[in-house]
């Protein structure tokens, strides 16, 4: 049996009368605490939230005032600025901050982050980079990682793009393999330029070793094997063979260089290789894009009746606008030798016609970061500057998909 401890009787009450002390000092904290808060600062508040940011920088303005020693109003009211365009007086605002003696060196370093922002924001790269470069606090080190990394991508300086993505996947165990790979296919456009094949040949090796699905390097291999291999068969060969690795990387983009890849099969006297490699492409990834260059090809090649067929055969397995029209435009081309078929032919012409206006120029590449519609596929969007965010394939923006019903 327990014995009962009959102190614990003197201690309960002990425990019980502390632990409302602390709770009365808590509460007389906090109550100092917001009372010190100028009611202006309440009032920029609820601007805020009502997103009326004029109103808003006038009410922190004055809570400032009323207040000059508290940073984080000067902070408030710093972001205020940054967000209404007003980076000059952000500016003038902070380096004001930062000619106070008594500001500790930790505060110093918050005035200058902030500092830094303002400099970004007003597009004064070379002083961003500068402070962003002196955080060597642990606190600010991965925030200014990511400025620079935006400085440097914006300034084009790939190099140092590459080293500092390096590091701030290191710090921050965010993987930057799809960005560093691409800020090497940046670098290798540029020797591509100036003419240094060997060096834009080291980038793109660098580029799949740090993103071996990095389907923009085995595009560049090729193009490279060209630019440089005088057209030979042997160039034409290797460079065949860069493009077909893309369908062990991300096959969707096979109809980036379908037309390419086409082209030196042909400059090789493998042409009917090159329309079987395609139609295999087709049947196995189902490509809108793949579809339409080798629709092109079969036409001036084969003719329009194996046009009509292949066209024909995708419709039935994939309805699609564009699709209708490739079977329409063969269709017609096929019966023209056909003199009783006037009527018909048009008919299907003016089908065509109406379909081409029904198109128009809907089909487009979409961002799916911000929803930047561009004409021509960009490995980084030029809206948001995202990477990879552009879908291989241009999509039909209709309300809805053209449905066919089978007999």
């Amino acid at each position: 049996m327990i014995e009962f401890e009959y102190w614990w009787l003197l201690v309960l009450p002990l425990f019980f009368t502390l632990g409302w002390i602390a709770a009365r000092v808590d509460i007389k904290q906090l109550l100092a605490e917001s009372t010190a808060l100028p009611a202006a600062y309440f009032k920029g508040l609820n601007f805020l939230i009502s997103d009326q940011h004029g109103k808003a920088v006038d009410a922190f303005s004055e809570a400032i005032e009323a207040n000059t020693d508290s940073l984080e109003l000067h902070f408030a009211l710093g972001s205020l600025f940054r967000r209404t365009g007003e980076t000059d007086r952000a500016i003038n605002m902070h380096l004001n901050l930062l000619d106070k003696k008594e500001l500790t060196e930790n505060q110093k370093n918050a005035v200058k982050a902030e500092l830094a922002q303002d400099y970004l924001k007003a597009g004064l790269y070379d002083r961003a980079e500068e402070l962003f470069k002196g955080f060597d606090d642990t606190r600010y080190r991965q925030p200014a990682l990511r400025a620079l990394l935006e400085i440097y991508v914006r300034e084009r300086e790939w190099a140092q793009a590459i080293t500092t993505a390096t590091e701030l996947e290191r710090l921050s165990g965010v993987p930057f393999r799809i960005e560093i790979a691409q800020y090497y296919c940046e670098l290798a456009m540029n020797n591509i330029i100036a003419q240094q094949s060997d060096e834009a040949r080291s980038f793109l090796n660098s580029a799949l070793d740090a993103n071996k699905n990095c389907v923009r390097a085995n595009v560049l291999l090729g193009d490279l094997e060209l630019a440089f291999g005088q057209q030979t068969a042997g160039a034409h060969q290797a460079a065949i063979s860069h493009w077909k690795r893309i369908e062990f990387q991300q096959p969707e983009y096979l109809g980036l260089i379908a037309s390419k890849m086409l082209k030196s099969y042909r400059a090789t006297g493998q042409l009917k290789e090159g329309l079987a490699q395609l139609n295999a492409y087709l049947e196995t990834y189902k490509s809108p894009l793949l579809m339409s260059v080798l629709y092109e090809a079969t036409l001036a090649e084969e003719g329009a009746e194996k046009a009509a067929k292949l066209a024909r055969n995708e419709l039935i397995r994939q309805p699609s606008l564009t699709t209708l029209d490739q079977l329409l435009q063969a269709r017609a081309m096929a019966d023209e030798t056909n003199t009783n078929k006037y009527a018909y032919n048009q008919d299907i012409q003016l089908m065509q016609q109406t379909v081409r206006n029904a198109i128009g120029n809907r089909a487009a590449y979409h961002c799916d970061q911000c929803g930047f519609r561009a004409k021509q596929h960009h490995w980084q969007c030029p809206a948001c500057n995202a990477w990879e965010s552009l879908p291989a394939e241009p999509s039909e923006a209709i309300s809805r998909e053209m449905t066919v019903k089978k007999n």
